[in-house]
């Protein structure tokens, strides 16, 4: 199996900064290949979570002034616990965009039939998502969560991580026990041993490992050598179709936001930490990974291309119930 490395290359830190500083006009000039143009709202409604980037826009408030030169007014919906009611949020027409959540379920909501659309893409690095146990439970290693029951969020970053590390050592995942849970249910039963491990994201899972006396044992960073799930953007078609300006503005006010959070990592996580209401410990861990939010366009052809190769290893796997064609599902700007 090709690793995705192969299909997708980071971008560097000097091209990226390249890039967000370009954006930072970009939502009042259209790109190159852009093709469509208009609006029909002065509003846009945007959700969030307690975490990343939507976190630091909504805080920080610079975002809402980058939109406001366009006469954009942002109204923050929120917040999500992650990607999968945001999304329902968008869906259901409470909201125009996600909180800039997992690829997967997103890619299970459009299966499910959502009309959804990607407006824009996010890599962060380093991948902090990791598979924990308690300290006292014994299990050191994947191969020990045979007969073992693991949280997980369903079609998303969490099922993901643990069946690529089940396949990565050996281990057939029909011997482990999926409980499928949501961040705010699988905390409180990773904390009262009602489950044996928990893969999760940051910063839930480093707050876990902290407070419940828990340790990695695997890490997307250093244990998993591809990316196979991105954060997004996504709106509805028809919103895309109806305010392509909008959204082009959005992304460019988003690709600023990321760019601020690269150069100012511990700004950042004193904003994440005020929310989340975590230690210093916590904090200065993720401070200390100095993340890189570095954005790819729907028209980068490349990314899309390895996006298209996740999707397919991930319906292989029937973590999705079904192949998906990402082409189909990019909005047309």
């Amino acid at each position: 199996m090709p690793l995705l490395s192969d299909s997708l290359s980071a971008v560097s830190r000097r091209d990226f900064l390249q890039h967000g500083a370009a954006a930072l006009g970009a939502a009042s000039t259209l790109p190159a290949w852009a093709a469509r143009s208009g609006r029909n709202t002065d509003t846009v409604r945007l959700g969030w979570g307690r975490g990343g980037l939507p976190l630091l826009a909504k805080q920080r408030g610079e975002f809402e002034k980058l939109l406001a030169k366009d006469n954009i007014k942002v109204q923050w919906i929120g917040p999500f616990p992650n990607h999968a009611p945001s999304l329902q949020a968008v869906t259901g027409g409470s909201a125009d965009f996600g909180f800039g959540g997992s690829t997967t379920p997103a890619l299970a909501a459009i299966i499910a039939g959502s009309p959804l659309v990607f407006t824009n893409f996010l890599v962060v690095n380093p991948r902090s998502t990791a598979i924990i146990a308690k300290d006292s439970s014994g299990i050191k290693g994947i191969k020990d969560l045979v007969g073992k029951s693991v949280a997980v969020n369903r079609s998303g970053l969490g099922e993901f991580l643990l069946v690529a590390a089940l396949e990565k050592h050996g281990v057939d995942r029909k011997q482990v026990k999926f409980v499928y849970l949501n961040p705010p249910d699988a905390g409180p039963a990773f904390a009262q041993g009602k489950i044996d491990a928990w893969s999760m994201w940051s910063p839930g899972v480093d707050i876990a490992r902290s407070e419940y006396k828990a340790h990695n044992i695997f890490f997307e960073g250093s244990d998993l050598d591809f990316g196979i799930d991105f954060s997004s953007w996504l709106t509805t078609r028809k919103f895309a179709d109806e305010n392509p300006d909008i959204v082009r503005a959005v992304n460019a006010a988003f690709v600023a936001e990321g760019l601020w959070a690269s150069t100012h990592p511990l700004e950042a996580e004193l904003i994440n930490q005020k929310e989340g209401g975590y230690s210093d410990t916590v904090r200065d861990t993720l401070a200390g990974f100095k993340r890189s939010y570095d954005f790819y366009g729907i028209e980068d052809a490349k990314f899309v291309k390895g996006l298209q190769f996740a999707a397919d290893w991930l319906s292989e796997r029937q973590i999705l119930p079904q192949k998906v064609k990402i082409s189909d599902h990019l909005a047309r700007l």
